[in-house]
Parts: C-alpha cells; structure tokens; sequence
C-alpha cells in the first residue's frame, strides 16, 4: 500500500496544486508537507541556511541541511505512525536530493513522481504569483529533474492540475 507520494518539480510547475487536488480524489486522507513548509517554519536568520539570488538562483548552507534532515525524519517518522503523506519538493540537488528522500523513507512504500512544467510556461505562472523570486521557475524547470529516478511523471504545461492528480491517484495502491 502507497503511504507517500512525492512530488517533484521546479518552482511553479504545479506541485502545490496537484497535492490539493490528490487530497480530493483520494479516498483516505493525505496530509500534504512540502519544502516551503519547512522554509516557512524556519527562523529568519539560520546560521548557514538557505538563499535566495536576484537571479532566482538558490543555495542552501550546512545549517538548512541539519534542519531538512530532522524535518525528513520527522516526515517519515509520521507515516510511520500511520498518516499518509504527500510530499510537495524540488530537488536542487537532483538525484542527491532524491537520496536523501530515499534514506529518510527507507521501508515505506512510496510513488515517485516527477511534475514536469516547460521553463517558460513556470516563469508565467511565477510572474503570476509574484510570491516568488523571478528566474526561479525557469532556473529549475530542468535541474530538479536530472539523474531522479521516477516511478511515474506529469505534464502540467499540457494538463491541469486535477486531471495530472487523477493519473497519479490511478497509482496508487
């Protein structure tokens, strides 16, 4: 039985609204964790933490990493416990990212799916939001995705967000 679906893609590639949109077809419930949540409840001023370039590039520092490791345990050891978790990220680091994610789920029986979005079509979405660095969207649409192994993947510059959840709720055992 699936007791986590992880979710990767770019900034803006439609992750966040795929994750809703699995809450709903879904017929048991999922909790929904991502990294902006671990973003969000970090303290403003993280020795060697995470930072945002003009250019919308991102680097993460040793400090970011202590604290994600914890977060991913933590995560884990939620399902372990019996929640169903979706897993909203993007792997920076591309594979390394992904074993990291690997280590931390080791047991569990986890789909994962990589959220694939064309560059220019995130960095419209990004301007949109305007919640996010402009370069991000279109910095990452490809770098997330590279040397992850994935047991199924989306378009979300082709289809909606419900329509890519309904594929994904299809896979899940």
């Amino acid at each position: 039985m699936t007791t986590v679906i992880v979710l990767n893609g770019g900034s803006s590639s439609g992750k966040s609204g795929i994750a809703r949109c699995l809450q709903a077809v879904l017929p048991d419930p999922w909790l929904t964790l991502g990294v902006d949540t671990l973003i969000d409840a970090m303290p403003p001023a993280v020795d060697e933490g995470i930072d945002f370039a003009a250019d919308g590039g991102v680097s993460v520092g040793s400090g970011f990493r202590r604290l994600e490791n914890a977060w991913m345990a933590g995560v884990a050891a939620m399902v372990r416990a019996g929640a169903r978790v979706i897993i909203d990220d993007a792997f920076l680091g591309g594979a390394a990212s992904q074993q990291r994610w690997r280590d931390a789920l080791a047991g569990l029986e986890v789909l994962w799916v990589g959220v694939r979005c064309d560059g220019v079509v995130a960095a419209g979405r990004e301007v949109a939001r305007g919640d996010r660095v402009t370069g991000m969207a279109e910095a990452q649409a490809e770098i997330v995705h590279r040397g992850v192994v994935y047991d199924f993947e989306v378009d979300t510059g082709v289809n909606e967000a419900l329509v890519c959840a309904r594929e994904i709720a299809a896979r899940v055992e």
